[in-house]
């Protein structure tokens, strides 16, 4: 199994990445709490990741704090939870967050994430409450690294943005008005446009 990638960031488009490791291109799906932290293509990055084999897949998770890796584990071990929803929750929510959600039992809170309904979300706290008592928080706050760079066009940041959105579940139209509702001329590129579409949901 494979637990652990090296190599040089080839590009990211959420929420996969192609890591080149001594020539081989390895694409890898990652939750937005850990592509907001990658830098830009051309950097070499390390990440922890999960393997998953299936009979018609085998596929790679990476994560850039092990504690993403370890609440990754523990979600697709809950019921009707896969890799795709999992990811889909450690893309809403920063681990830390959705574990002070579970702990306190805020199942509105989850039901706003793509694919979260109120069954799944009482579902998450019940199977998941135990297990994440003794939660050690990750050293540090998680952030997206500020890198000067070409300034993309606002119509791709825009599209960039909502095609995100549409791969972690949520519906084009639903997307759409997400995005239109938080963009304004301080956005700098669509990482901060996903990032503060993701919020505006999760704090409704």
């Amino acid at each position: 199994m494979i637990g652990r990638i090296s190599g040089k960031l080839v590009h990211k488009r959420p929420p996969e990445i192609l890591v080149d490791v001594g020539g081989v291109g390895y694409e890898v799906q990652v939750p937005l709490t850990t592509l907001f932290q990658l830098p830009e293509p051309g950097a070499d990055i390390t990440l922890v990741t999960h393997h998953a084999v299936r009979e018609d897949a085998h596929t790679l998770y990476g994560f850039i704090e092990p504690s993403d890796r370890e609440l990754f584990r523990l979600l697709i071990k809950v019921s009707n939870v896969g890799p795709k929803l999992a990811l889909t929750i450690l893309s809403g929510l920063e681990s830390d967050a959705f574990v002070r959600c579970v702990q306190r039992e805020e199942v509105s809170t989850l039901v706003a994430l793509p694919g979260v309904g109120r069954k799944t979300a009482e579902r998450l706290v019940m199977e998941m409450r135990d297990k994440l008592r003794d939660w050690q928080s990750a050293p540090g706050e998680i952030s997206a690294p500020c890198e000067a760079g070409s300034m993309p066009r606002p119509g791709a940041i825009i599209a960039d943005a909502e095609g995100a959105l549409v791969a972690l579940g949520y519906k084009p139209t639903e997307a759409a008005k997400m995005v239109a509702a938080v963009n304004d001329d301080s956005v700098a590129d669509s990482e901060e446009l996903i990032r503060r579409a993701l919020r505006s949901v999760v704090s409704a």
